[in-house]
């Protein structure tokens, strides 16, 4: 599907590291390289055409990225880093001046680093607790795994949709629906889910979400931080600097912007944020439900081809998402990735950033394949005939 539209696949690669970050089409790149060429100028820092062009085009792309998660505003859109920089603010912007000690917050052994490490951090900065939802053979969430670990201490469930390793796509309307029954907020980490499928903020009644432009086709270096906008008025700045403030004085009296500018210090990647506005509309003329249900259909056919492999351990069989979790027997997944490497097939291996996730598979590290829509069944077929490969423990050895 749109393979022609990624130059890099013409090099030969057959690209199953989605999950780390996706190709890039000539749209970005063109919409790039215009940028820099034409209008180079910053964005809400000056009274000329040229500067005036870039605010329309950077908040051009605030509205697409609103309509793109169907936010009620554009004020709920704030442009960050990555979702690594959008969880932080989260947690140190909000929660770190709306919980106490011994609230409780509840995670997943199966979550990725970014969401993780800051609430350990703000655990020992001011004393929560922090518990974890049991996953099930399948290592999926279900909801009532998330109701029975649910206590009146309880304040915070924040999880991914779509998970880095395991790839279940969890209920979150109905987490949502059970988190608010409870009076209980919900961050949800959309950084392997906004790419993959429709996400509809409105209708699930999100309270925070989290997603990175690199990983749906668009440049390194954007993020998003989706708030309602009264928990996002109630956000404290954890950068500050230019471009977020309306005045300050010497003896330090100062007054912040209002949003989305209050939480957007310093010159941001314009040409990143404008490039990522001709990606959502490149997305959106294929259709997220094509490329969901495309998906699909293209991780069924790998685990078809897959489980005819006696030596491979698929962890994640019954997963729902274009993510596929293996093993090759007797052989150490770093050394599964570089073997595969001859063949020019790009894979993941390692613990992918979700390093608790051991104590539910019992082993630490996976080759990863995670699925887009440019991947197609002949690429599937040529991964499987390497595997079959009799002398594949000599070639690694």
């Amino acid at each position: 599907m749109n393979r022609d539209d990624f130059p890099i696949l013409d090099s030969g690669i057959i690209y199953f590291d989605n999950g780390a970050t996706t190709l890039k089409p000539k749209c970005l790149v063109d919409k790039t390289y215009e940028y820099y060429l034409n209008y180079s100028a910053n964005a809400h820092r000056g009274d000329y055409d040229l500067s005036l062009k870039v605010d329309e085009m950077y908040e051009n792309t605030r509205m697409l990225v609103k309509d793109f998660i169907n936010a009620k505003m554009t004020s709920e859109i704030v442009f960050t880093n990555n979702t690594t920089d959008s969880l932080n603010k989260i947690v140190f912007g909000y929660f770190r001046h709306h919980l106490k000690k011994g609230d409780e917050v509840l995670l997943t052994k199966a979550e990725h680093a970014s969401n993780i490490l800051p609430w350990f951090e703000l655990k020992d900065e001011i004393g929560l607790e922090i518990s974890y939802v049991d996953l099930d053979d399948d290592y999926k969430v279900s909801l009532d795994n998330v109701r029975n670990k649910i206590t009146s201490k309880t304040k915070v469930i924040s999880m991914a949709y779509i998970t880095n390793v395991v790839g279940d796509i969890r209920p979150i309307k109905e987490i949502i629906e059970l988190a608010h029954e409870n009076g209980i907020l919900v961050v949800v980490d959309g950084a392997q889910s906004v790419a993959h499928m429709k996400m509809d903020v409105t209708s699930l009644d999100v309270d925070f979400l989290a997603f990175s432009a690199h990983k749906m086709l668009g440049p390194t270096g954007v993020g998003v931080l989706y708030g309602k906008k009264d928990l996002l008025e109630q956000m404290k700045p954890i950068v500050f600097g230019g471009g977020m403030n309306a005045t300050f004085t010497y003896d330090g009296n100062r007054e912040y912007s209002s949003l989305p500018a209050r939480l957007e210090a310093g010159t941001p990647n314009i040409a990143g944020v404008i490039a990522f506005g001709e990606v959502i509309k490149y997305l959106n003329k294929i259709k997220m439900e094509e490329i969901h249900m495309y998906e699909k259909a293209l991780r069924a056919y790998a685990i078809y081809k897959l489980k005819q492999n006696p030596n491979l351990i698929i962890y994640n069989e019954h997963s729902e998402s274009g993510i596929i979790a293996l093993n090759y027997k007797d052989i150490f997944a770093e050394d599964l990735a570089i073997y595969l490497n001859k063949y020019h097939i790009c894979v993941r291996a390692g613990s992918h950033c979700a390093k608790m996730l051991k104590d539910e598979l019992g082993i630490k590290n996976t080759v990863r394949i995670s699925l887009y829509f440019y991947n197609t069944k002949e690429e599937i077929d040529t991964l499987a005939k390497v595997l079959e490969n009799p002398n594949i423990i000599n070639e690694i050895l």
